[in-house]
């Protein structure tokens, strides 16, 4: 039985290029400074911009690889605002300046998203494989705080760095984040090399139960990604209320949902793939052949995720399935099936199914 729920598209990660300046442990898409053949054309990006807003209006997250890295992407940016669509960027960091701060504002760009995954120069250097990426990065956000831009810090979380979480977080406060978010590594790509750093489910569940605890007193958003059971959490602790926060201007509380791979959030690679996140590599069209409301409609991959009871295992029959669903692309690599059930999840369902 399909689940009744809004399936329009609300947030989409657009890798705009695969370039990029760094060579990060962790890296899904195991970029390097390219060039990489097939990168959709200028006008190619405006014809797609024009099909997503004929969909819906969904967040766009710009992306990479290092979306600075793309000569064109303040053209496109400011495409997708003159649409009506909320432009925001992903990047490393290290290549924010003054002027192109100013761009960004002037592109209708909302919110920028820095990733540190250090509490330092140390541990931030060796986990994106380049000295003095950290120093750099921590420029660029003083630019952005300087220009007016609002900027979150994004943290992949493995077993080398899981002790300075609290640390990063407190950096995140210091340097005027409006925003932490936490990915939980997901060994596609790049990361492959590192699932040997990937965290134990006990400590998956104990960093995820300490983060809502903590998101009910911090002053600054939190969010955790690619971290399904967080949901699950919340729901369990939904007694554990505080007096409602001003809120952020532009914060993604749209997210209601663990898992909202082919849901409502999808990916769209340099090539003009879609899948149903970055990390979960299912060819379900492309859109140099297929209009996006098709794809977005019709693939199979799309609807059987949209459908709860095809999934398999515990997941199939939790009753946090509609707000958890579980992690896809963990699944998928693990077992080869991405409605099998979350590797990295403690809990037994109390249901039968």
């Amino acid at each position: 039985m399909k689940v009744a729920i809004d399936n329009k598209p609300r947030l989409i990660a657009w890798e705009v290029t695969r370039s990029c300046n760094l060579n990060c442990a962790h890296c899904r898409a195991a970029a390097s400074r390219g060039p990489y053949t097939g990168e959709l054309s200028t006008n190619k990006c405006f014809h797609l911009i024009d099909e997503i807003a004929a969909v819906s209006s969904p967040v766009i997250i710009l992306t990479g690889g290092e979306p600075l890295l793309r000569p064109d992407i303040f053209e496109i940016s400011s495409y997708g605002t003159n649409k009506g669509l909320r432009m925001v960027m992903a990047t490393n960091g290290t290549l924010v300046t003054p002027s192109v701060a100013r761009k960004m504002i002037k592109s209708g760009i909302k919110r920028v998203s820095i990733s540190i995954d250090g509490k330092d120069a140390q541990s931030h250097d060796t986990f994106r494989q380049e000295k003095g990426a950290f120093d750099k990065a921590m420029a660029g956000i003083a630019v952005l705080k300087d220009a007016g831009m609002e900027f979150q810090i994004n943290t992949t979380i493995t077993s080398a760095n899981l002790d300075q979480i609290k640390d990063i977080l407190k950096l995140a406060k210091n340097r005027g984040a409006v925003a932490h978010h936490i990915f939980l590594l997901v060994p596609t790509g790049r990361g492959k090399e590192l699932a040997g750093q990937s965290i134990t489910a006990a400590d998956y569940e104990e960093t995820l139960i300490w983060f809502h605890k903590e998101s009910l007193k911090c002053k600054i958003q939190l969010k955790a990604t690619c971290a399904p059971h967080y949901f699950r959490i919340m729901h369990q602790n939904k007694s554990n209320t505080v007096k409602p926060r001003k809120k952020v201007s532009g914060q993604f509380n749209e997210s209601t949902r663990g898992c909202l791979g082919g849901i409502t959030f999808c990916f769209i690679s340099h090539t003009g793939q879609i899948q149903p996140c970055g990390y979960l590599e299912l060819d379900c069209g492309n859109i140099k052949k297929k209009s996006f409301s098709s794809i977005w409609e019709k693939s199979e991959v799309f609807l059987n995720l949209r459908d709860y009871s095809r999934y398999g295992g515990k997941c199939g029959r939790c009753e946090f399935i509609k707000v958890c669903g579980g992690c896809r692309a963990r699944a998928y690599e693990l077992t080869g099936d991405y409605l099998a059930d979350e590797p990295l999840c403690l809990y037994e369902p109390k249901k039968l199914k």
